[in-house]
């Protein structure tokens, strides 16, 4: 079983940073990502990375987002620069174990995580 709590969230100007943390307990995941969602919107991926490291941006955020993993502290990161008002939303951390989710855990930024956290909301103003 997987645990996440997401933190890191907060309100910001447009074209300020945040950066958003993903704390993970019990098995480590085989891939993690971070998701979206605004109100009335559907969810949409963000960004993914697999456990040997490969990562993957949506076009969206490409050159503005960075998604990262800290094996050592169980943490996944979002770095988010040149923010803008589009980013709002809620921001969900997801993990799963699976090979099967390895595999194609950078293609598509597909939703189908086992387990995901509470989220924390971005909040950009402006």
């Amino acid at each position: 079983d997987v645990q996440l709590v997401e933190s890191g969230g907060g309100s910001v100007q447009a074209g300020g940073s945040l950066r958003l943390y993903c704390t993970a307990s019990g098995y480590s995941s085989l891939c993690m990502g971070w998701f979206r969602q605004a109100p009335g919107k559907e969810r949409e991926g963000v960004a993914a990375i697999r456990s040997d490291g490969m990562t993957n941006h949506a076009d969206s955020v490409k050159g503005r987002f960075t998604i990262s993993l800290d094996k050592a502290k169980n943490t996944l990161y979002l770095q988010m620069y040149s923010l803008k008002a589009v980013d709002s939303a809620k921001y969900y951390c997801a993990a799963d174990l699976r090979w099967s989710k390895w595999i194609r855990c950078t293609a598509g930024l597909a939703d189908d995580f086992g387990y995901w956290g509470q989220g924390t909301q971005v909040t950009v103003l402006g």
